[in-house]
């Protein structure tokens, strides 16, 4: 996997119509999960606007082609209904990002769930973990026959990935049953999205396409709605200077998407628009190799 570091002009004030402008997306086609608000609806507004054709995931199909009826821009979007937390519903979405006939020029995992203060199972699995990474692993492993040659995979993981377990994923924890703590859980579901990266990364090799993972920045977004007072206290700490935008926060997914500058950049994680290191967990192939084979194991009974 290629680790060279491009030289890039972006950082913690950089937006996605920063990253984006000047660029010429026409005829290029993408994907982003959790487009119809936060992060993921401003990336597909700048993306559009350049010329992109996005199709934009939902929990529902008509509540995803709401959301992108409101953007405009000459691109043109296309909505579909992907609940990540359902196996059948995201084969579904597999089936109908297929029949568009698009080739994916990229695929912007970016929706998720964050913090449930209690411990909610589905699937005999603790639903962060099944929503934010074997959902998207489901996806994008589904869609891998219609990624173009230079396509390009972005996971939009988190800081928070290190508030997992310093010795990494528990594989024998994933329904939370043997201790739960909100931010624990939303930690490793946020180190699997790391993790699946550098694997899918690793498969893709020298082939022109690429996979890579971010940290978008602290930003209040509809995903912090779980988080309730324990939330408003961690954003009060951390003050107005930490925080960013959504436009802001949409930057980073952006230039791995669509950048030249990031073209042939594989396998790596990003923050503020830079590449960045990410926890020692992080960075274990032994749990790359195990999660790639729980994530099939998994999903082959669900």
């Amino acid at each position: 996997m290629s680790t060279s570091t491009p030289s890039s002009p972006f950082g913690f004030a950089t937006t996605a119509a920063d990253v984006a402008a000047g660029l010429d997306l026409t005829g290029r086609t993408i994907l982003i999960t959790g487009a119809t608000s936060g992060i993921g609806l401003e990336t597909a507004r700048v993306l559009v606007g350049a010329g992109a054709h996005v199709i934009g995931t939902g929990r529902t199909a008509a509540g995803a082609s709401m959301a992108l009826e409101g953007i405009g821009g000459p691109g043109g979007t296309t909505g579909v209904g992907c609940e990540l937390s359902e196996p059948g519903s995201v084969r579904e979405a597999i089936k109908a990002i297929v029949g568009t006939g698009r080739g994916l020029d990229a695929v912007v995992c970016n929706a998720g769930i964050m913090a449930l203060p209690t411990l909610t199972q589905k699937h005999g699995l603790e639903l962060q973990f099944l929503t934010n990474h074997l959902g998207h692993f489901l996806l994008v492993t589904g869609l891998l026959e219609s990624l173009t040659s230079t396509a390009r995979v972005v996971m939009v993981s988190s800081m928070a990935h290190e508030n997992a377990p310093k010795d990494g994923i528990d594989f024998e924890n994933l329904d939370g049953s043997k201790g739960y703590s909100p931010f624990r859980a939303y930690g490793v579901s946020k180190l699997a999205n790391i993790l699946f990266a550098r694997g899918l990364a690793a498969r893709f090799g020298t082939s022109g396409r690429v996979a890579n993972s971010l940290h978008p920045g602290v930003i209040k977004t509809n995903l912090t709605r779980h988080m309730a007072d324990k939330g408003e206290g961690i954003f009060e700490r951390l003050g107005a200077a930490a925080m960013k935008s959504i436009p802001q926060g949409a930057a980073t997914e952006t230039l791995l998407a669509v950048h030249p500058s990031t073209s042939n950049v594989n396998g790596t994680y990003w923050s503020d628009c830079q590449p960045a290191t990410p926890s020692a967990a992080a960075r274990d192939d032994a749990a790359v190799a195990t999660l790639w084979e729980t994530s099939e194991r998994l999903l082959r009974a669900l």
